[in-house]
């Protein structure tokens, strides 16, 4: 890992930080730390020359991926189940990690969270039901986090990242 790589995931990793606090506390994940990581993952991606029309795919994915999912769930069920801000959210990993890493990010984001509901679970004897309110910015911080030190590791090279 360089200099440069160290420093990138310092940035990237306290942002995530601080957006999961805050999602954890209150359900939102500010604009104000999301959006500028969408053009510091651009950033990142030009710094340590890699594609750069990769990286722009992954935003743009990233974000059409969650709010078509938003959308769907909202027409199934009849209200929201997914906030913006993770669409956001998405679309900034997407920039920092690539369209290729973005099925990973998802699949760990998922699987966290659902290793997380069912200790929850366990440990509280409550079920989480279908109206029930979950903090999805954490994990998928966490996935964003897993995707790009990863990355920077060669530790993905198994699945093309």
């Amino acid at each position: 890992m360089t200099g440069l790589d160290l420093a990138l995931s310092a940035l990237l990793l306290a942002a995530l930080l601080i957006l999961a606090v805050i999602d954890w506390r209150t359900y939102r994940l500010p604009d104000a730390i999301t959006l500028p990581l969408i053009p510091a993952g651009l950033a990142a991606a030009w710094l340590m020359g890699e594609p750069l029309w990769l990286h722009e795919l992954g935003g743009a994915l990233g974000y059409g991926a969650l709010v078509i999912l938003e959308k769907g769930y909202e027409q199934l069920r009849g209200r929201p189940g997914l906030g913006r801000g993770d669409a956001k959210l998405f679309a900034a990993g997407g920039t920092w990690c690539g369209a290729m890493a973005l099925p990973t990010v998802l699949l760990v984001a998922s699987v966290m969270a659902i290793i997380w509901i069912l200790v929850q679970q366990l440990a509280t004897g409550k079920q989480v039901q279908g109206d029930s309110m979950i903090a999805f910015g954490p994990f998928l911080g966490l996935g964003i986090a897993v995707a790009f030190i990863g990355q920077r590791l060669n530790l993905l090279a198994f699945a093309g990242l």
